[in-house]
């Protein structure tokens, strides 16, 4: 991304007397002014002439980086940092954000160690308290679908905003611009703000300028409106009723401006009252009740070259002060184009936070009137190179602009939509299949980490919003009954899906006779062949005998263990009698105690079918005899 909204600061060097003096200092005067693309060419001249000084590097590095082509500025870095010369700690930071937009993420890694290593700002915490961000951003990636859109042209386009049923955006192209006023630091027009509109299939049409009392022959950029359409705050060079007006070392800062609709034409154009002429204010954004405006600055108090600010507007259109959003969300680098979606959760733009490369797009969570930690979004919207100016609307269709490679010039501006789902189910118990009203359901990550939590209707439906790409489980719980916990997903389209869950009460009207194995569903305890010792699976079902007993503490029982009728008589009783005393020892080790249990094995005696000896009968219908029962002797 260019310079057109990078707040950057200069860097003044000396370069010696030397036969490329004189070049070098008319190259200085360029960069001073901001007149990157002039100074690059001046300097790349000179360093082809094989000189070569930290002061040049750092300023064919930063020309690039401040104009927004970091793969190029990653050249000179690396020349600066092959001199072995003590520099700044921040072209350790610089460089590697540059060999991001490489893809060169191990070289990135080591720059940032060795840029925490010399300071300790909140960029090297970051990064230090997140080193496997790569694997995080890949794991939050693909919510987002995207594609590029009509509207851009060879030049800047950047910073779209809804109005209505149309965007507004920032481009330099030169069809259309107001005026045909080129501007030194990019050699193209100054932007305007162009409109186009929006199909039900949300592709735009063609492109007009937005307005003639808008524009003007200096630079307008990102526009937001208020939801009657009747006011708009939108950024602007320090330019207003044909005065320009400039900071107290000679540049025209960015402010940022309102105006109102009035019988079709915008006009009562005024800068809003804490822009200054010092500093800069720019890229505003509301809240969705309209009475936060949240914008990007470098106001005193800033925490890096950009910070994200919010700012009250009371009922009659008076803004309070400003307040910085503080340390969870800004940082030493770059913090800028904030967006507030419908649920008040903050998108913006940052350089600060660990992310792929230049300016990545993040999202803070709102919670209590704050914001939590940011994330990133992931991909596809974010890349190696600058990704920003983020809005979306409550239909999940949004934009974006970003400099990545594929594009159609220097800033596109591409669509995007939000992959989203509703999980939704009923409650029930599994024996008797009727609706459990009011039961507790919780839904977690693939980590087990708690995303949601809510209770079933009376009519025992629950519903949860969930994204895509994602798996997740979800745990129903409800007295008297067993917790029960499915996992889903992922799914990779919007849409709804059903997960239903079952839950096996746990408290039953128990009375001396009832069979707890028949209740409890574990009427089989399974066995290896020829063998009595405990399975691993038919603990799991005596675990369950063993709760009912410790939720009544003078039950007793007597534990019956049955088997077919293939084998003898005597062999039967024996093994039967063996596996019964085997599921007595195994629960009072668990801590029941001996004295409640008794237990005997009764082998085929007491057949629940006609499957004795010679009857010929089905694997079916002898599994019927091979049980085990709990029976209550005493509560």
């Amino acid at each position: 991304m260019k310079t057109l909204y990078t707040l950057v600061f200069v860097l003044s060097i000396t370069i010696g007397a030397s036969a490329q003096g004189s070049k070098l200092n008319k190259a200085d005067k360029k960069y001073d002014k901001y007149s990157y693309i002039d100074a690059i060419e001046i300097y790349e001249k000179v360093a082809e002439k094989g000189y070569k000084s930290a002061e040049l590097f750092e300023k064919l590095g930063n020309a690039y980086y401040f104009n927004g082509e970091l793969d190029k500025a990653s050249k000179w870095y690396g020349e600066l940092f092959a001199l072995n010369q003590e520099v700044d700690s921040e072209y350790y930071f610089r460089y590697a954000q540059a060999l991001k937009a490489e893809g060169n993420y191990e070289k990135s890694n080591q720059y940032m160690e060795l840029f925490a290593q010399k300071t300790n700002d909140t960029r090297a915490k970051l990064f230090q308290e997140n080193k496997d961000y790569l694997t995080d951003i890949d794991a939050v990636s693909g919510k987002y679908t995207m594609d590029k859109t009509d509207v851009n042209s060879e030049f800047f386009d950047y910073g779209p905003t809804f109005f209505g049923k149309q965007i507004v955006f920032t481009s330099s192209r030169s069809e259309g611009n107001q005026y045909s006023k080129i501007h030194d630091w990019t050699k193209q027009n100054f932007t305007d703000l162009f409109v186009a509109s929006i199909d039900n299939q949300g592709k735009l049409g063609s492109v007009e300028n937005f307005s003639k009392t808008v524009n003007t022959k200096y630079n307008e950029s990102s526009p937001v409106f208020t939801k009657d359409g009747k006011t708009m705050y939108f950024t602007r060079n320090n330019y207003n009723d044909g005065k320009k007006r400039k900071s107290d070392d000679k540049v025209i800062m960015e402010k940022i401006y309102k105006a109102e609709l009035v019988n079709g034409e915008w006009t009562n154009i005024k800068e809003v009252p804490f822009s200054n002429d010092n500093y800069k204010t720019a890229h505003p954004t509301l809240s969705p009740d309209e009475k936060t405006m949240y914008f990007a600055s470098d106001m005193p108090g800033s925490f890096g070259n950009s910070d994200l600010y919010k700012v009250s507007i009371d009922s009659n259109g008076n803004f309070g002060s400003p307040e910085n959003l503080g340390p969870t969300i800004n940082t030493e680098g770059r913090e800028t184009f904030p967006f507030v979606d419908a649920d008040n959760n903050l998108f913006f733009a940052s350089d600060g936070h660990p992310g792929l490369g230049g300016l990545d797009i993040f999202e803070a969570k709102s919670a209590n009137n704050s914001f939590e930690k940011p994330v990133n979004v992931g991909k596809p919207l974010n890349s190696q190179m600058d990704d920003f100016g983020y809005v979306t609307n409550k239909d999940g269709l949004g934009f974006f602009s970003s400099n990545r490679d594929g594009g159609s010039g220097y800033d596109d501006i591409y669509t995007f939509t939000v992959c989203t789902h509703t999980l939704s189910g009923l409650i029930t118990d599994v024996d008797t299949k009727e609706i459990l009203p009011n039961a507790k359901v919780i839904l977690f990550d693939d980590k087990m980490n708690q995303i949601s939590e809510t209770t079933a209707s009376e009519k025992g439906a629950y519903s949860f919003k969930i994204e895509c790409n994602k798996k997740y489980y979800v745990r129903a719980s409800k007295e008297e009954y067993e917790t029960n916990e499915k996992p889903f997903g992922p799914v990779t389209k919007t849409g709804e899906s059903k997960l239903d869950i079952e839950l096996k009460r746990n408290i039953f009207p128990v009375e001396v006779g009832t069979d707890l194995g028949k209740i409890l569903g574990v009427s089989i305890i399974y066995f290896d062949l020829d063998k009595w010792n405990i399975r691993p699976d038919a603990a799991e079902d005596l675990e369950k005998i063993i709760a009912v007993m410790n939720q009544y503490p003078s039950m007793t029982i007597d534990i019956r263990s049955h088997t077919d009728s293939r084998q003898t008589h005597k062999y039967n009783e024996l093994l039967s009698d063996r596996r019964a005393k085997s599921t007595l020892e195994f629960m009072v080790k668990n801590g029941i105690n001996r004295n409640r249990l008794t237990a005997k094995g009764y082998g085929e005696t007491q057949l629940v079918n006609n499957c004795s000896d010679d009857v010929p009968c089905s694997e079916a219908e002898h599994q019927k005899n091979r049980r085990s029962e709990f029976i209550v002797l005493k509560m």
